[in-house]
């Protein structure tokens, strides 16, 4: 069913319009020989990875999680890493030292598939990271989120405050909620993006120039049938967590919904992008790939056969082993589709190394959006 749009929504859309009317192609700016970067609550790295390839020199950064700041290290060794708890590290941002923020602090107290309490103390974390940007004062910060707080009316207040916060603070901040599969990452996954400049800006022109970083993802099957066979040495079978099939299953309209499956790892589309991968992957919740379908597209299809036998009631549902060419995603897969480098090196348990992977920003949604944020907010 369609969701009805707010007129926040519906205005930019219009504004849009009006903007591609008198603009064109929209503002062209060249990016300065050196942006300096400011990476909080920075996970395994994902968004760094993005914002470096967009050319931006990222000299510090901050993460508490150990096992996350291993692999920061492994893959970032010339960026200087802060690990701990960032309110012990405030004297390091001073002002001046960068010229743009960015980060997203922890989203669980937001997110829909958490307990979306507002005193959580990790929802907290958004109002240190604009600590760290009164301290800083960059031209620009970026500050990555879940979908809900961007779009729910339970979040509007908090949504109002931190936009109150970013104008006492002297920034021009307007929110946005974009689609990694808008921007190459094989992956619905929605998130919001607060961004604030120190120069006033239109929210309808910027969305004009990230538009131009817009390119359609590869489906399922193309991206990870280019990777090592799934049970090699190069891509090992990383999740053995057995598949069973429900007694009481849930059905939805689509094979690929609903939970035909015990535990929440649904089964993916190879012939379309994935849905959003959580972080609590590494068990009975990490997705299922059916293995004979990757290497044969004209296979049967035995998903899709089982949930229309379901559907159409001509079978009764019951416990039991799902068949063996069913298989969880494995780690370097679940990298892969967050659009990880392929030489990306993680450190830490199976399970820690899931979570990092479900935590991240894909690579290429944060390449966009820095892209974006380089040609529309720097001038040379």
């Amino acid at each position: 069913m369609p969701t009805k749009k707010n007129n926040d929504v519906l205005q930019i859309e219009n504004q849009i319009m009006l903007w591609e009317i008198q603009e064109g192609v929209g503002y062209k700016h060249k990016m300065p020989k050196n942006v300096r970067g400011i990476s909080l609550f920075t996970g395994a790295g994902g968004m760094d990875v993005g914002f470096k390839n967009a050319g931006i020199n990222v000299i510090l950064a901050n993460e508490l999680v150990q096992y996350a700041c291993d692999t920061y290290e492994a893959n970032h060794p010339d960026t200087k890493l802060l690990r701990g708890d960032i309110k012990d590290f405030m004297d390091e941002f001073t002002e001046g030292c960068a010229d743009i923020v960015f980060g997203g602090p922890p989203c669980q107290g937001f997110s829909v598939a958490g307990k979306m309490d507002p005193n959580d103390e990790r929802s907290q974390l958004i109002w240190t990271f604009l600590d760290v940007i009164e301290r800083v004062r960059p031209k620009v910060f970026v500050m990555e989120n879940v979908k809900a707080l961007g779009t729910l009316e339970k979040w509007k207040p908090v949504r109002d405050r931190y936009l109150e916060r970013t104008r006492a603070l002297g920034y021009c901040c307007h929110y946005f909620v974009i689609n990694s599969s808008d921007f190459g990452v094989s992956q619905n996954r929605e998130r919001v993006f607060f961004i604030g400049s120190q120069n006033e800006y239109e929210p309808a022109a910027f969305l004009l120039e990230l538009n131009k970083q817009k390119k359609k993802p590869l489906s399922l099957r193309q991206l990870l049938s280019s990777l090592p066979a799934a049970g090699s040495d190069r891509n090992p079978l990383t999740c053995t967590a057995k598949i069973t099939l429900a007694a009481n299953p849930v059905l939805r309209r689509s094979p690929y919904a609903g939970m035909i499956f015990n535990g929440l790892g649904r089964p993916l589309n190879l012939d379309g992008v994935s849905a959003t991968l959580p972080a609590s992957m590494g068990g009975n919740k990490t997705p299922i790939i059916d293995s004979k379908l990757l290497e044969d597209p004209n296979a049967y299809d035995w998903v899709v056969d089982y949930h229309s036998k379901l559907w159409n009631k001509l079978i009764e549902p019951k416990f039991g082993p799902a068949p063996e060419r069913l298989r969880r995603l494995t780690i370097l897969e679940a990298a892969t589709i967050q659009s990880f480098p392929p030489d990306y090196k993680f450190c830490g348990s199976k399970s820690a190394i899931y979570t990092q992977i479900g935590n991240a920003v894909p690579c290429k949604m944060a390449e966009s959006v820095a892209k974006a944020v380089i040609n529309f907010f720097f001038e040379e």
